[in-house]
């Protein structure tokens, strides 16, 4: 039995990057393939189609998101639907945009895989100051990525080896300071990770792809608990609601077949447990 519910019904073929906005108390995620944003609040729902796959948002302010897609990172204002490029990307044909979230300076992280998941041929970008640098180069799916609550440490997955990294970061700029390390190794469990967020206290909330959960590691790597979700391919974590008390996780409906669709009929849907953390506001992204 689910510890989580629907929140959203909406089925996305690829759910994955939820975002709650803090000063609008309110959540946005994408489907990626179906090239979409969505948002729900309350009973009020949303949506915005894109040309291209688009995948990972931060909030600029209370009117406007950064948007990561396939081309560029755009400026979308949510009362009138304009949309402005802030930096162009030039990541190929075969390449989109995947998982991404701002950083505690301002910056936002952001990765980019193969529209097929070639081997090794995804990365992680920074857009910082009105600049993107490529951190990290030579992974199949990136994912996870998310910062400690003091600052210090930057985490990222490469979903394709089971494997969650950890890199110290600079204490003025925020940026990448030495290589990363491996941080969790999920391998040997069969485990796939996926999106994942931090809470208050340090602790990961990760989603594994294929098992229909979210789990929670401390700092140190060791497992808490899991929060399960009615949708074995759970994608993305994100904190909210008025307190951030408030679990939402994405999930897929790709790769299931007819009949684990028919067994789980809730895949793609946006599920929401309340009570099981704590939460913190995600900070704004400078354009």
């Amino acid at each position: 039995m689910s510890d989580a519910h629907v929140f959203d019904d909406r089925p996305c073929f690829l759910g994955e990057g939820p975002l709650w906005h803090p000063e609008r108390e309110q959540l946005f995620w994408f489907d990626i393939i179906g090239r979409t944003l969505l948002t729900r609040k309350g009973s009020e729902t949303g949506a915005w189609t894109f040309e291209d796959m688009v995948s990972a948002a931060g909030w600029i302010d209370k009117d406007n998101l950064l948007i990561a897609s396939e081309t560029a990172l755009l400026k979308l204002n949510i009362e009138t639907r304009e949309r402005e490029v802030v930096a162009a990307l030039d990541l190929g044909e075969e390449l989109r945009t995947n998982d991404g979230r701002a950083d505690p300076w301002g910056g936002f992280w952001f990765s980019s895989m193969g529209k097929k998941a070639e081997k090794d041929a995804g990365a992680i970008y920074r857009f910082y100051r009105g600049k993107v640098t490529k951190l990290f180069s030579f992974i199949t799916i990136p994912n996870a990525i998310c910062f400690s609550p003091d600052r210090t440490l930057a985490y990222f997955a490469d979903t394709d080896r089971g494997i969650v990294k950890r890199v110290a970061l600079d204490a003025e700029t925020g940026a990448p300071v030495g290589e990363p390390e491996l941080h969790l190794d999920l391998a040997s469990e069969g485990l796939n990770p996926d999106g994942a967020v931090t809470d208050a206290e340090g602790n990961m909330w990760l989603a594994q792809w294929g098992a229909g959960r979210v789990a929670v590691y401390d700092p140190s790597g060791k497992l808490l608990k899991a929060v399960s979700v009615g949708a074995p391919h759970t994608s993305c974590p994100a904190f909210g609601g008025a307190d951030f008390s408030t679990l939402y996780c994405t999930t897929a409906r790709e790769g299931l077949d007819a009949e684990r669709l028919a067994a789980h009929p809730d895949s793609g849907h946006v599920f929401f447990a309340e009570g099981v953390g704590r939460g913190r506001p995600e900070p704004a992204v400078i354009v």
